[in-house]
């Protein structure tokens, strides 16, 4: 399943360019610029320079130590940026969605998860709970969680009138048995990401702030083969 995915989402990357590519841009430049404001929000920075002097002087590592020297306003501010954030790439999974499934959509389709802000966020948290409790236990639950729980936001996207819990249950049901397929998916992007994370590195060693021009190719490929992978075990699901 995995190649025969991503074969048709090349395909439609071809079939959509160059409109695809503006709004990935769109969507790449808007994330950019949140990374580099929670950055450089107060506290924030010093934070974690203090934190990183810190154990290379060999204190163990200890996440309490860094937010230790958080400023609480930078905090608050951060997590509200980390919330926008999650709505964002809500909205760009769902215009891959829809691409995938040939209807249309532009630069506003990003901003599809602010008409329902509350479900997003809470189908985000409560899956990334779930995951941190299983991943208490051992690496290995914590990461079948993580897979268990990865087509809540999809559900969500189908019926907006579902609850966060519902979602979440459907996404266990669909992903029983297909873990492994969506595993090898994303084991196949990783050389992908990996040279687009060095661009960016060669990029950002000649101007200090550049969008990662290689995820603005990539994000879209993969997250129309995660859309056709949805579409193809809710029909096995189905069936």
């Amino acid at each position: 399943m995995p190649e025969s995915v991503k074969a048709v989402a090349r395909a439609m990357m071809v079939e959509n360019a160059p409109k695809i590519f503006y709004v990935s841009f769109f969507y790449v430049l808007i994330i950019t610029i949140m990374t580099e404001l929670q950055h450089r929000l107060p506290g924030i920075r010093p934070a974690y320079e203090h934190y990183i002097s810190q154990v290379a002087g060999g204190e163990p590592h200890s996440i309490s130590m860094y937010l230790t020297h958080i400023m609480p306003a930078g905090a608050a501010a951060a997590a509200f940026i980390i919330m926008l954030g999650s709505i964002i790439r809500f909205g760009f999974v769902g215009y891959c969605l829809k691409k995938s499934r040939k209807l249309g959509g532009g630069c506003a389709s990003i901003f599809y998860g602010f008409s329902m802000p509350i479900k997003v966020l809470q189908v985000t948290f409560i899956s990334a709970a779930l995951i941190a409790l299983w991943s208490m236990l051992f690496f290995i639950p914590g990461a079948v969680a993580y897979y268990r729980y990865r087509q809540a936001c999809y559900v969500l996207l189908d019926d907006p009138g579902k609850g966060a819990l519902q979602c979440i249950r459907e996404s266990k049901f669909l992903m029983s048995g297909n873990k492994l397929d969506l595993f090898l998916l994303d084991a196949s992007f990783i050389g992908w990401y990996a040279l687009s994370a060095a661009l960016t590195l060669l990029m950002l060693l000649a101007a200090p702030f550049l969008l990662p021009a290689g995820m603005v190719w990539l994000y879209p490929y993969a997250g129309l083969a995660r859309a056709k992978y949805y579409d193809a075990i809710l029909r096995k699901a189905a069936a």
